[in-house]
Parts: C-alpha cells; sequence; structure tokens
C-alpha cells in the first residue's frame, strides 16, 4: 500500500491504526456484541414521550432586551461620570444610545403568546367551513414590531382530502389575519392502489 512513500511515513500510519483498535477493543473489552448499539438522542426516543411540545414564549425576548438596557445605562453612566479620563470617550455615549435602541426594540417585540397553538387551531377550524384531519400549525412573525402569529396548515378530514386551508391567527388575540382555502390539487391515487 505504501511502495512508494516514505517507511517512517508507514510505520506511523501503522502504529496510528494499531493504537486505535487496541483502544476500541479496550473500550468494548467488558461488553457483549449486543450492548453495543447505536440510540437516538433522549429528544428524538418516542418511548420517553411525557406530553405535548410546549411552545416557548415571545416574551423571552425581554431577558436580552432588559440586558441591553443595562448595559445601555452602565455605557452612559461612565460616559457621564468619567468622560475626561482617557479610556472613557464619546464611543461610549453612542453604544449606550444603540444598546438602548436595541433595548426598546426587544421590550416592544417581547409581547406575550397568549395564543397557544391548540387555540389557534380552534379558531382556524372556524375559519374555514369544512370538518378538518390532519392540520400543522407554525410559529411566525409579522410587521417591523414582530407581533406573533400562527400558520395553520388543515386538510379536511377524508382518505383523500377534498380540500386544504391555510389559516394565519394572531398570537395575541386570536383573530383570524387571513384564510385561503382552495379545493386540494395533490393526486394520492397512487398512494392509495398499493
Amino acid at each position: 500500500m505504501f511502495e512508494d512513500e516514505d517507511p517512517r511515513l508507514q510505520d506511523s500510519v501503522e502504529d496510528l491504526v494499531e493504537d486505535f483498535t487496541e483502544d476500541l477493543e479496550a473500550e468494548h473489552q467488558d461488553k457483549p456484541d449486543a450492548a453495543i448499539t447505536d440510540e437516538l438522542p433522549a429528544d428524538l426516543n418516542i418511548s420517553g414521550y411525557v406530553g405535548p411540545y410546549l411552545f416557548p414564549n415571545n416574551s423571552r425576548r425581554r431577558v436580552p432586551a432588559i440586558i441591553y438596557m443595562s448595559a445601555a445605562v452602565v455605557c452612559v453612566a461612565l460616559w457621564a461620570v468619567v468622560s475626561d479620563s482617557p479610556l472613557v470617550n464619546g464611543g461610549f455615549l453612542v453604544t449606550g444610545i444603540v444598546l438602548a435602541v436595541f433595548g426598546v426594540y426587544g421590550l416592544i417585540c417581547g409581547r406575550e403568546l397568549k395564543i397557544d397553538e391548540s387555540d389557534a387551531l380552534v379558531a382556524a377550524v372556524a375559519a374555514v367551513g369544512f370538518p378538518v384531519g390532519h392540520a400543522s400549525a407554525q410559529m411566525g412573525w409579522r410587521g417591523w414590531f414582530s407581533r406573533p402569529m400562527w400558520r395553520i396548515l388543515l386538510y379536511s378530514n377524508e382518505p383523500q382530502p377534498s380540500q386544504r386551508g391555510l389559516v394565519f391567527v394572531d398570537g395575541i388575540t386570536g383573530d383570524v389575519i387571513d384564510q385561503l382555502v382552495q379545493p386540494n390539487p395533490e393526486d394520492w391515487a397512487d398512494l392509495q392502489a398499493g
């Protein structure tokens, strides 16, 4: 394999392979082959299912906003108190103002999510006007102030759904923002035959 290579390189590669093999054998020496298995991470293991997924609240955005505001206060206070120091200059004031703006924006955008995916699904089902089978909810945000909203994709309750709908539900008030209902263009006849 290494005919044209330097013999020292061949020896070092062989030593590395041998060391790796020995380490691997030592690591699994006490375990029978049946005990050496792959396993799913805990969050993907269905046997450890403990209930429905709880979507994180949008108000978590307030935590970094408060940190930005605190840092802004420190920067502006340093500039105001020791502005004659060679270590503190106008950059502290500019940084404080920028951090304060980000902090205020974070506080505004961190409105509490009052409508969970179940409530949004109920509002969406009422809006589309057909019995719903499969549905999927996705959290999104709209506008400059990142108002939370739910995007709900719904299919009619039939083996081959004849209708589908997309409904946008406000995450704060629960109002239906917009909806689209149409005949289902997907053809599932090939899947039904098998």
